[in-house]
């Protein structure tokens, strides 16, 4: 280990920081955020430091250089471009027992700055010892990407109830359960969720009842299959999950993002097969929540968007379950944007209308006037089967026959096929469209062969995805 990490506590203390330009300003700022007395020597200051020192939140020491000014500071930083003057800092602080950092000359440095994921009061800080700080920056933003932002918030609390734990358990191995127990279960959920006062709550319940276990229901939106589109949100609660209740919208290499150990049970629906019913899936959330485990309901596109999240919802609240939602990428935005097609466009499609395909043509309860009206996009989910019917209903009620038309199917995924031609098409299309599939009725089709831009990258990476036009 070349350097030994420390964490400094410089809140109110002089740093001397020697340079008044772009590097050095980027340096006084890291420093003023942990609470520094920011001194600078420079012959001029750049835009941002001058403005700085206008408002009194840094001193402008001189303009410059002399060793005396090493005297009554706690380090000192170099960050001119005169490689002599640098030296000549690091040499006078060395001599003083001073720690010095030379920005970008690592030799001339006694410490150096590390890569920081800022999560205060928690912090985690990484560093290559000055040989690769690009890799420690990579590092740091993969790490960035796994610290919920609330870690802080939920540190502040717990050092609140410290002395609270501590009368409660007299053991250290009991406290450390404790905490244990608070990090990986509600109380870190409701903090995340930004509810800190049940958050708190749960702290005090969890001390008078150290042994009761109470779960939660976490509804997440899996997306439409490529797991870059999952959202952080997302990708976090799946790490700590007991139990995992997924449909078979969820794509494989989502799945494969869920933590290791958590119990997994498919409870999908499909059309003309065996299925779960929703009660039963109502049941199992439930029955496992009250078994005290985080149970993420895990569903493709968004949950409220035709995926019946609002149901399961409601029966966590009728069993008195806390529960919370993470959204997701719903189909009709993802499939579209991955097929180059806008769902709106100032020049064909001012609005856009998400129906469910799952209707008959002799339903009362479907508006097609209002669907067939003209210069609109129609985003139709699970309508493949009923393809025809719908073509149909919007043709007899006043759509063009020749409207264009695409049914994306397994939108975003790596064998994602796109099929175009026009609505009197739209049966043929859908029969020759891989599941799960969208349709998409509307003038903004005309721009995907213009703007696909996901084809001709799968194409290039040699990827199965195909484009198909009926027109």
């Amino acid at each position: 280990m070349d350097y030994l990490p420390l964490f400094a506590d410089i809140r109110h203390k002089p740093v001397l920081v020697v340079g008044g330009g772009d590097v050095a300003a980027r340096k006084i700022e890291l420093l003023r955020r942990a609470g520094a007395r920011v001194l600078v020597v420079s012959r001029e200051l750049c835009d941002e430091l001058a403005e700085l020192e206008t408002q009194g939140e840094i001193e402008w020491l001189a303009k410059a250089y002399d060793a005396s000014q090493l005297d009554r500071v706690f380090f000192v930083i170099a960050a001119t471009d005169d490689g002599d003057l640098n030296g000549q800092v690091f040499q006078d602080a060395t001599d003083r027992f001073l720690l010095a950092n030379v920005v970008d000359d690592q030799p001339k440095c006694s410490f150096i700055f590390p890569s920081i994921v800022d999560r205060s009061p928690l912090v985690v800080a990484i560093s290559s010892g000055g040989t690769a700080p690009v890799l420690a920056r990579l590092l740091r933003e993969k790490i960035e990407t796994l610290l919920p932002a609330t870690l802080g918030q939920m540190a502040e609390i717990a050092g609140q109830w410290r002395g609270k734990v501590k009368a409660r358990f007299s053991k250290m191995s009991d406290r450390r359960r404790f905490w244990e127990k608070a990090f990986n279960g509600l109380f870190a959920s409701q903090v995340g969720s930004g509810n800190v006062d049940g958050a708190r709550l749960t702290l005090d319940k969890q001390l008078d009842e150290p042994e009761a276990v109470q779960g939660e229901i976490i509804l997440v939106g899996a997306g439409p299959g490529d797991s870059g589109l999952l959202t952080l949100r997302g990708l976090q609660v799946m790490q700590l999950a007991d139990v995992v209740l997924y449909d078979y919208l969820v794509s494989d290499e989502i799945l494969d993002l869920v933590r290791r150990d958590a119990d997994r049970i498919c409870v999908g629906k499909r059309a003309n097969a065996h299925s779960v019913p929703q009660e039963e899936t109502n049941r199992l959330l439930v029955e496992l929540a009250k078994q005290g485990k985080r149970v993420v309901r895990l569903k493709g596109g968004d949950p409220f968007i035709f995926g019946r999240g609002g149901e399961e919802l409601q029966a966590a609240v009728e069993a008195g379950i806390p529960f919370q939602v993470v959204p997701g990428v719903t189909a009709a935005a993802g499939a579209t944007a991955y097929a180059g097609i806008p769902l709106t466009h100032r020049d064909h499609a001012q609005s856009v209308l998400f129906v469910t395909g799952q209707c008959r043509a002799d339903s009362s309860g479907t508006d097609w006037p209002s669907l067939a009206r003209a210069r609109q996009t129609l985003a139709i989910y699970m309508g493949s089967a009923n393809a025809g019917d719908i073509a149909s209903q919007l043709i007899a009620h006043g759509r063009d026959p020749k409207t264009p038309a695409a049914v994306i199917g397994r939108g975003t995924r790596q064998d994602q096929k796109v099929l175009t031609g026009t609505l009197d098409q739209l049966d043929e299309l859908a029969r020759n469209a891989p599941t799960p599939a969208l349709l998409v009725i509307g003038e903004v089709v005309n721009l995907h062969q213009q703007l696909a831009w996901y084809q001709h990258s799968a194409q290039q990476d040699g990827r199965e995805s195909a484009v198909v036009n009926l027109a």
